[in-house]
């Protein structure tokens, strides 16, 4: 049987390395990231981007290398003309504002690609229901499937 395949979106790489932030709601975040993680990457096939590597990339030099070693294990899915299309169309549908035009290519990369998850901790302009239904209105309207958006914990088996 095939795997699943999901897109992981700079936020979920972000929450499985580094220390443990003090904000409660963040720690648990990354806790279940980190719980869920070992048996998730047996179940599903994961994809990143050139832009979640770029993401991962940035800020402190020790916590980037971390981030980007865990990308060292998934799979590189490219853009394309299409995925350049659709992230602009989610953006003038007003699903992801103008000023988050990286969360566009996000999504658009898994909707493209046809990849059945989008995984984020982006609450934001990702992981609500206002833009899950705003997201799925542009994807669809475009010709694409949205993918299922969730948390690793909708994720995470009982």
């Amino acid at each position: 049987m095939a795997k699943s395949t999901a897109y992981i979106e700079t936020t979920v790489i972000g929450h499985l390395v580094g220390r443990i932030l003090g904000d409660p709601i963040v720690a648990g975040r990354q806790t279940v990231t980190r719980q869920w993680w070992p048996t998730a990457v047996t179940k599903y096939r994961f994809f990143v981007s050139k832009v979640v590597a770029d993401e991962c990339a940035a800020g402190d030099p020790d916590a980037a290398k971390e981030r980007l070693d865990i990308l060292d294990s998934l799979e590189f899915i490219a853009t394309s003309p299409s995925v350049d299309e659709l992230a602009h169309k989610l953006i003038k549908g007003f699903a992801v504002p103008k000023t988050e035009p990286r969360d566009a290519v996000h999504i658009s990369l898994a909707a493209v690609n046809g990849l059945e998850y989008l995984v984020s901790w982006n609450f934001k302009h990702i992981v609500n229901p206002t833009t899950r239904s705003a997201i799925e209105r542009v994807c669809r309207d475009a010709g694409f499937v949205p993918p299922i958006i969730c948390t690793p914990d909708e994720l995470m088996e009982a």
